[in-house]
């Protein structure tokens, strides 16, 4: 990352030259070996627009969790460090091989003495080191580009990342998430939640009950009504835990939820989550309202909520341009696909103007919260892109919002959190 900083510098400051292309897939070679938080870091970066260059952003966003697994004497020392030296007798099958492996840690596909089939979460060792070494890196590179470029300030960014990614090493925490969804979402059909063992976890190995399902890619060439309903699953998954409960998966990575023979989907990996105050969610309801009736006012009044200083009327109408982008798929109210209005293409285009607009009125700096909110709305319309898929988004999302309340939100908030026994946020 500092290889990076230090190159765009030059070519931004000095005029030097460089193949931003060659460059930018050694990047994606280097942090795919990785086994450490620095390419879960790099996949955040790549869906925050125009933190990087084009090149590296579709580098970037290819990185998957397919790093080499860690060795079984490495596997053996971890489980009897976690569960005891007796630690195989608790399985009826404990296979050697991890079935995948990701940034912080690996999973085996284990059965128990009861015959239910299990994943078990291991933790590579000393990822609190690496995180806090990985997070230097990251903010040397920031503190380079905003020499360079003002336009998007990257405090909040830097402390919502680093807060994130240190909640993740906390398998325990991960478990309280797992509960919460499946408290949220106990009423929905399509989607699935798996069960944490609790007598089988730690902070450093997180054992649940194993979902059986399809990578989403092998589901795209599927009929139109098959992938319909998995992208509408999909959009409950995310957002009925957001508009609900102030709750959202901040990880909408293709390797973080499988689609099962009935095109109900399961949803996985809950290192991520991130809970938002109440007054949040309602001042994204408030803008979805602006920019839809052409309401100056409410939109300022979404904006200050949020912590935006420096709201002049030019910059709301730039922070009203990318706003527009965001909600296009859900301004009419008709079947159509994600593309037609938000295609990678076109949000290149508004990213670029935006930015362009933000350096020359002196930049922004962007609540922490934003950094979950863009990667969840950016990654999870990369996915209905993907299927194809062509829904009213129009009628999905007002079935969700219509009658929505703050006072309510807090009251069901509150309860989730102490049913699940969620622990208070890093940050």
């Amino acid at each position: 990352m500092g290889g990076l900083a230090v190159r765009l510098g030059a070519e931004r400051v000095l005029g030097v030259e460089m193949d931003r292309a060659k460059h930018a897939a050694e990047l994606h070679a280097a942090l795919g070996g990785l086994k450490g938080p620095l390419m879960k870091v790099a996949q955040l970066i790549a869906t925050v627009p125009d933190a990087l260059p084009d090149e590296y952003v579709q580098e970037l966003l290819q990185l998957q969790s397919d790093a080499p697994a860690m060795g079984w004497p490495f596997v053996k020392r971890r489980m009897a460090a976690e569960l005891g030296a007796d630690w195989q007798a608790k399985f009826r099958d404990f296979p050697r091989e991890a079935t995948a492996a990701a940034s912080l840690g690996q999973v085996h596909r284990a059965t128990l003495p009861d015959e239910r089939v299990v994943a078990c979460k291991l933790q590579y060792p000393d990822m609190a080191s690496a995180v806090e070494a990985d997070l230097k890196q990251l903010k040397l590179a920031f503190g380079v580009y905003e020499r360079y470029d003002r336009a998007i300030r990257t405090e909040q960014i830097f402390a919502e990342i680093s807060a994130r990614l240190r909640e993740e090493l906390d398998y325990g925490r991960e478990a309280a998430h797992m509960r919460l969804y499946a408290h949220i979402l106990r009423d929905e059909d399509h989607v699935h939640v798996p069960e944490p063992i609790a007598e089988l976890s730690t902070a450093r190995l997180l054992t649940m009950t194993w979902l059986d399902g399809a990578k989403l890619l092998t589901v795209v060439d599927r009929e139109p009504e098959f992938r319909n309903k998995v992208a509408r699953a999909m959009f409950r998954a995310w957002y009925v835990p957001f508009y609900e409960s102030g709750v959202i998966h901040g990880d909408p990575h293709l390797g973080n939820y499988a689609v099962r023979d009935d095109g109900t989907v399961n949803l996985l990996d809950f290192g991520c989550v991130r809970i938002f105050p109440a007054k949040f969610v309602g001042a994204v309801i408030d803008l979805y309202r602006a920019i839809r009736d052409g309401d100056e006012a409410l939109a300022v009044s979404a904006y200050q909520s949020w912590g935006f200083t420096n709201l002049n009327k030019e910059m709301i109408e730039c922070l009203n341009g990318w706003a527009r982008f965001v909600y296009a798929p859900i301004l009419e109210d008709r079947a159509k696909q994600v593309a037609e209005t938000n295609s990678a293409v076109y949000g290149r285009e508004v990213a670029e103007k935006v930015h362009r607009r933000l350096r020359e009125l002196g930049g922004v700096a962007p609540p922490r919260e934003f950094v979950l909110m863009d990667r969840a709305a950016i990654g999870l319309g990369s996915v209905f892109m993907h299927l194809k898929a062509e829904i009213n988004w129009y009628r999905e999302f007002h079935g969700l919002i219509d009658g929505f309340s703050v006072a309510a939100l807090a009251k069901r908030q509150a309860a989730a959190l102490k049913h699940a026994q969620v622990p208070q946020a890093v940050g």
